[in-house]
């Protein structure tokens, strides 16, 4: 079972992220809703995995994401938005996160054919 921690500002949607995750065999151990908390939370819980927002209040998604890249172990990054991919593509490409899924198409099957997809 994938242990997963869910980063997002909106609260509903961690709510609803965290129950199809849960269903389908992820294991959430925890939420945040900034970076700090993000940062804090896989220090303390230390996820496989880690889901997040690209728009979060202070650093921006893939600011965090580079932070959680120089933990030990790092943990797997996978952005998230419900803007479309075209208007971040390039900052995508450069970015150490494992990949991105948009808010619209995010379900456990998606996530896991991305985490299980070899490198790009």
């Amino acid at each position: 079972m994938r242990s997963i921690l869910v980063v997002d500002d909106y609260g509903p949607f961690r709510l609803v992220v965290r129950e199809m995750l849960e269903r389908d065999g992820f294991r959430v151990v925890g939420e945040a809703s900034d970076g700090n908390g993000a940062v804090d939370g896989v220090l303390a819980l230390r996820p496989e995995i880690v889901l997040l927002d690209v728009h979060l209040p202070g650093d921006d998604g893939f600011t965090v994401c580079e932070r959680l890249q120089n933990l030990s172990p790092a943990p797997q990054v996978v952005l998230t938005s419900s803007h479309d991919v075209a208007s971040f593509r390039r900052r995508l490409r450069t970015s150490a996160a494992r990949g991105f899924i948009s808010k619209a198409d995010l379900s456990s099957s998606a996530l896991v054919a991305l985490l299980d997809a070899p490198p790009t």
